[in-house]
């Protein structure tokens, strides 16, 4: 089971020092990678189903791993989660390539569908629509990765007579969620899973869930087995956690650091998580 951490492109910190200083740390510990979280705004004041204070700092989760790129050498790096309907798909395809070329094929995109509706709806997006926009784009994408002559015709994205380069050469791709329909959209468009649980038992639940989606839906042939990449959240794992996640086939446990810590307090919580590997 490999290790990694979250969200360090928001509150304490945003920082280019620390983020460097912490970056190099994590490569240095030995972590598989580092995942960056989106929220383009936020509701204020902060409704009670969001933990997010609209106050605090985040950073756009592609330009903060651009950064990251530049000062690691071999820290994986991914989006937990781009919040994929707010995106213009061809435009989010001809950033996820260019980071994935400069990053020398270090990226891995992590979408969903959204969840805060006063976030949506100050971007465009219907919320009846969020689920419907992420699996058309995920298509669009894709065809603009993968066709010779690309072409696309959707309910919401339409192009043809058009190319992009460069293309990644197997751009992979994680959906967060825990809807049975992102379940679904993981089996039949993800490599893998991102998803959060504050227990063995939550993740039982999910497990559950991808295995009744995985009876629904076909899973393409290239995508290969499908990767469980794990936070558990609010509280760090402890060894008798990792454990059993390990036992449940997690492939890659993340950790989240504690709210309401500073650089000091994170890069300890990083030197003592990778103990657990």
């Amino acid at each position: 089971m490999e290790l990694s951490v979250q969200g360090l492109n928001l509150r304490h910190t945003v920082d280019p020092g620390q983020t460097t200083r912490l970056a190099r740390l994590a490569e240095d510990l030995g972590m598989r990678g580092w995942w960056a979280s989106e929220h383009v705004v936020l509701p204020s004041p902060a409704p009670a189903d969001t933990p997010m204070n609209p106050l605090e700092p985040i950073l756009d989760p592609l330009v903060h791993l651009s950064f990251v790129a530049a000062v690691t050498e071999r820290l994986e790096l991914g989006t937990a989660i781009i919040i994929l309907p707010q995106r213009n798909p061809l435009v989010l395809a001809k950033q996820v390539a260019s980071l994935d070329h400069l990053s020398r094929g270090r990226f891995t995109l992590g979408v969903g569908a959204g969840y805060l509706e006063p976030e949506l709806t100050a971007v465009g997006v219907p919320m009846a629509e969020r689920g419907a926009r992420t699996d058309e784009y995920l298509d669009a994408m894709n065809a603009l990765w993968r066709q010779e002559a690309p072409s696309f015709d959707g309910k919401f994205t339409r192009f043809a007579n058009v190319d992009a380069h460069p293309k990644p050469a197997d751009q992979r791709i994680v959906v967060g969620g825990h809807s049975q329909a992102a379940y679904r959209r993981a089996v039949s468009r993800g490599h893998g899973w991102y998803g959060i649980a504050a227990n063995a038992e939550d993740l039982r639940r999910s497990l559950a869930g991808l295995r009744k989606a995985a009876d629904q839906v076909d899973r393409p042939e290239h995508l290969g087995r499908l990767r469980i990449h794990l936070v558990q959240a609010p509280t760090p794992p402890t060894r008798a956690d990792a454990d059993t996640y390990r036992e449940l086939g997690v492939d890659e446990l993340v950790l989240f650091p504690t709210y309401d810590t500073g650089p000091d307090e994170i890069a300890l919580e990083m030197e003592n998580f990778v103990k657990l590997g």
